[in-house]
């Protein structure tokens, strides 16, 4: 029997939309979502015209909104957010083709810029595993900044290979839908690029 693994990114390939933002309004209200990212637009518009890395962008906007945040109260509102909010930004086509691929034995893996923190509840219910950017904690509360790096174009790939030894796979499928993706793309044996849309 072949063994097969399949790689999805998360937003935007999976989901609809970016659930980073989409997190951001649902935790701390539409007005303070507006406002953080009006205070930290000289940072995004640096990323981008590709001044500064999109880790750099992000990490900012997450110390803004998450810094010194306790990491019980951000859980439960992450679960919340899984359970209540998740569910309509799921592309129907992405869930199919996810169900399709476990009922041939496929291992199926999330890999994602986006923290798991809010894709785990709905993740574990299916049997998906998940390689994601990683938020740092200490005394139990989120420092604002990443536990190692952002898990977005090459960095997807080392943490592919680090959990992952592909050669021991007859296929590799990856699906993928921007330009942090292509690294992660050429690992494939089967690859797609915004297939769901």
């Amino acid at each position: 029997m072949k063994r097969r693994i399949a790689f999805f990114d998360f937003d935007g390939t999976i989901t609809t939309k970016d659930t980073l933002l989409e997190i951001i309004k649902y935790q701390k209200g539409t007005f303070r979502f507006y406002l953080g990212f009006l205070l930290y637009s000289p940072y995004i518009i640096l990323w981008k015209l590709g001044i500064i890395p999109n880790y750099t962008a992000k990490q900012k906007i997450v110390n803004f909104f998450f810094g010194k945040m306790p990491v019980d109260e951000f859980q439960r509102r992450c679960d919340a957010f899984a359970t209540e909010i998740l569910p309509a930004l799921l592309r129907p086509k992405a869930i199919q083709e996810i169900k399709r691929l476990q009922d041939v034995g496929a291992e199926v893996v999330i890999v994602s810029a986006s923290p798991g923190n809010w894709s785990d509840v709905w993740r574990k219910q299916l049997g998906i595993q998940s390689l994601a950017t990683r938020l740092q904690i200490k005394d139990q509360q989120l420092t604002g900044c990443f536990d190692g790096k952002n898990c977005h174009g090459k960095e997807k790939v080392t943490r592919i290979k680090e959990v992952y030894d592909l050669s021991a796979y007859d296929e590799i499928y990856c699906y993928g839908d921007s330009s942090g993706d292509k690294q992660m793309l050429q690992l494939a044996t089967i690859s797609f690029y915004k297939p769901f849309r």
